[in-house]
């Protein structure tokens, strides 16, 4: 796996995540990004939501849900973190990946972004294969996502911190 690290320097993305939540007023001018390359496609890693763009064709299997299970164990440490499935291609899912991910102790939310309204209901059908149903959202929107699993991420950090 190939990483990279970049910086992207983004006022006008700022300004429209603090007008939709409150959840990014922590964020700075500067947003540190990592992209993780694997043979199927390619990870993004933000401040604790892991974003995924599979391959055309591709097939996200049990063995590849791992790779960005560890991916996100990794980057993260002990933080909670969100899955976001940013759908610009056509690919695959074995519905066992929900399962499993459903049972990592830090990974507390999973959305689908699709501007594809085939896409989004095949999304609805996977969403039933993952047991924590509330915790997994489908978008046509990658912005309108990211809010929502920051407001996911912070309600789980915030029992956390109440239960010391």
């Amino acid at each position: 796996m190939k990483t990279l690290f970049f910086f992207i320097q983004s006022h006008w993305l700022l300004h429209q995540l603090q007008n939709k939540s409150d959840n990014f007023t922590a964020y700075s001018k500067q947003i540190m990004t990592r992209k993780v390359e694997l043979d199927c496609g390619v990870i993004w890693v933000h401040d604790r939501i892991l974003i995924n763009e599979m391959s055309e064709g591709a097939l996200l299997d049990v063995a590849t849900n791992r790779k960005i299970l560890q991916i996100g164990s990794e980057s993260f440490g002990h933080d909670y973190f969100g899955y976001i499935s940013h759908r610009i291609h056509s690919y695959a899912v074995n519905p066992m990946v929900y399962r499993e991910s459903a049972e990592h102790p830090r990974l507390k939310a999973i959305a689908v972004v699709s501007e594809n309204a085939l896409t989004r209901q095949t999304a609805r059908v996977e969403r039933q294969f993952y047991t924590n149903k509330n915790s997994f959202e489908i978008f046509s929107s990658l912005e309108e996502a990211k809010v929502w699993m920051m407001e996911q991420i912070n309600a789980y950090s915030k029992v956390k911190s109440l239960k010391g």
